[in-house]
């Protein structure tokens, strides 16, 4: 039986619970559902390590309430709550159970179950609305940490010419593929993945995780790039910055443009040749 950990902390502040789901993606919790005062995140009940959670919390958590989630049907819990992601009128991000929007140029079909990526979280609104100002026709594109899979479909619908999507995360390639197929995307290659071993070079990288992956792993993005090549990172905090940017400085990119939204933060770079 795939059953599931609920964790419940009481969160005072907004940002406050930005934070948290920072710290807790680093340790493997999957899903989180935001609520006035509290944040509930999900992780299996085969990765929850209640060690790691207290050493993670901040000291300022007094506690938290833990509760076991039996086998759900996560496509009906998602109907309850998903609402429709509009990023200007460029894209739109639904579910099936919606009906198609039409204002906006591209539409992504979701169903997220318990992946991260839909849209509603400020960092792959932040990655979803770069991406526009980016040329994908007949570019090579590497989705670094896949989830959803929603960063690879819209560089599909965008005219990427080939799109690498990995993720180390089971559910994750799972859910993905499914929303591919869903979106009648057929040059993408799903593949499970923590790092990045693989051969050859891309004209654009895309990376929503987290701090720590995009840090150790800043080196080989560098090494993957073709002369020219973009590279998009989120799942950052606004402090996060200056470290991220002085590892991609000294891993040979320069920083070409940063955003923010609720924040949270997405840096662009470009190979410093």
């Amino acid at each position: 039986m795939n059953r599931y950990i609920q964790i419940s902390i009481e969160t005072k502040e907004e940002e406050s619970k930005d934070i948290l789901i920072a710290l807790l993606s680093e340790i493997g919790y999957e899903g989180f559902e935001e609520q006035k005062g509290l944040l509930h995140s999900y992780i299996n009940e085969s990765a929850y390590d209640e060690q790691k959670l207290t050493q993670v919390l901040p000291s300022t958590t007094i506690s938290f309430k833990k509760n076991i989630i039996e086998e759900t049907n996560w496509n009906e819990q998602w109907e309850k709550s998903f609402d429709p992601v509009i990023v200007d009128d460029f894209c739109t991000v639904r579910a099936s159970f919606h009906k198609p929007a039409g204002t906006t140029r591209y539409e992504i079909i979701i169903t997220p179950q318990m992946s991260f990526g839909t849209g509603h979280h400020a960092t792959t609104y932040l990655m979803i609305d770069e991406m526009k100002h980016l040329d994908f026709k007949n570019k090579t594109v590497l989705d670094f940490g896949t989830g959803t899979g929603i960063l690879s479909i819209l560089a599909n619908k965008l005219g990427a010419e080939t799109i690498y999507a990995i993720d180390i995360d089971d559910w994750s390639i799972q859910n993905a593929a499914e929303n591919i197929k869903e979106n009648h995307c057929q040059n993408i290659l799903l593949e499970k993945s923590g790092g990045l071993d693989m051969t050859g070079k891309f004209d654009i990288v895309l990376a929503n995780i987290n701090k720590n992956v995009i840090l150790a792993n800043m080196a080989a993005i560098q090494q993957h790039l073709q002369p020219g090549a973009v590279v998009l990172l989120s799942g950052l905090l606004l402090n996060d910055g200056a470290e991220i940017e002085e590892k991609a400085r000294n891993s040979g990119l320069k920083l070409v443009k940063q955003k923010e939204k609720d924040s949270w933060i997405l840096l662009r770079l470009s190979p410093d040749y």
